[in-house]
């Protein structure tokens, strides 16, 4: 090869480089970009009656009374496994918030619900916050 040939190949083959660059960094935000939108919408879409929902559902699991729990549940059309799996009251998950609380009776139907669940799984899982004040 002379030497222009040579010195073009090179900039073909930075060129490609370049392109490899920006097209793998377009892959990762269009795979980035749906997912935080989701995550976010999902934040922002809890409505107060959900909201109510919720604060009601930790507060039962605090009262140590698991018939009351059960009762709160069913009022909201909720599942055991999707309360313990998803559900945060002031900041800590609803069994160990029910835990901290002296709540065991609550707190060991929640964790009966769950069942084999692999930390996987429970990473995966989106939360739903709520903060109330505590009686």
């Amino acid at each position: 090869m002379t030497k222009p040939e040579t010195m073009m190949f090179r900039k073909l083959q930075h060129l490609e480089n370049t392109m490899t660059t920006i097209k793998t960094t377009l892959i990762a935000l269009a795979t980035a970009v749906p997912a935080l939108t989701f995550s976010l919408t999902s934040q922002a879409a809890t409505t107060p009656y959900m909201n109510n929902a919720i604060v009601e559902v930790c507060k039962a699991a605090q009262s140590n009374k698991v018939l009351k729990l059960q009762y709160t549940i069913k009022s909201y059309h909720l599942q055991n496994k999707s309360v313990a799996l998803k559900v945060m009251c002031n900041g800590t998950d609803i069994i160990t918030f029910a835990e901290n609380s002296g709540a065991t009776k609550t707190a060991a139907k929640l964790h009966k619900s769950v069942g084999d669940v692999s930390i996987s799984d429970i990473a995966a899982i989106e939360k739903i916050n709520v903060t109330f004040e505590e009686s």
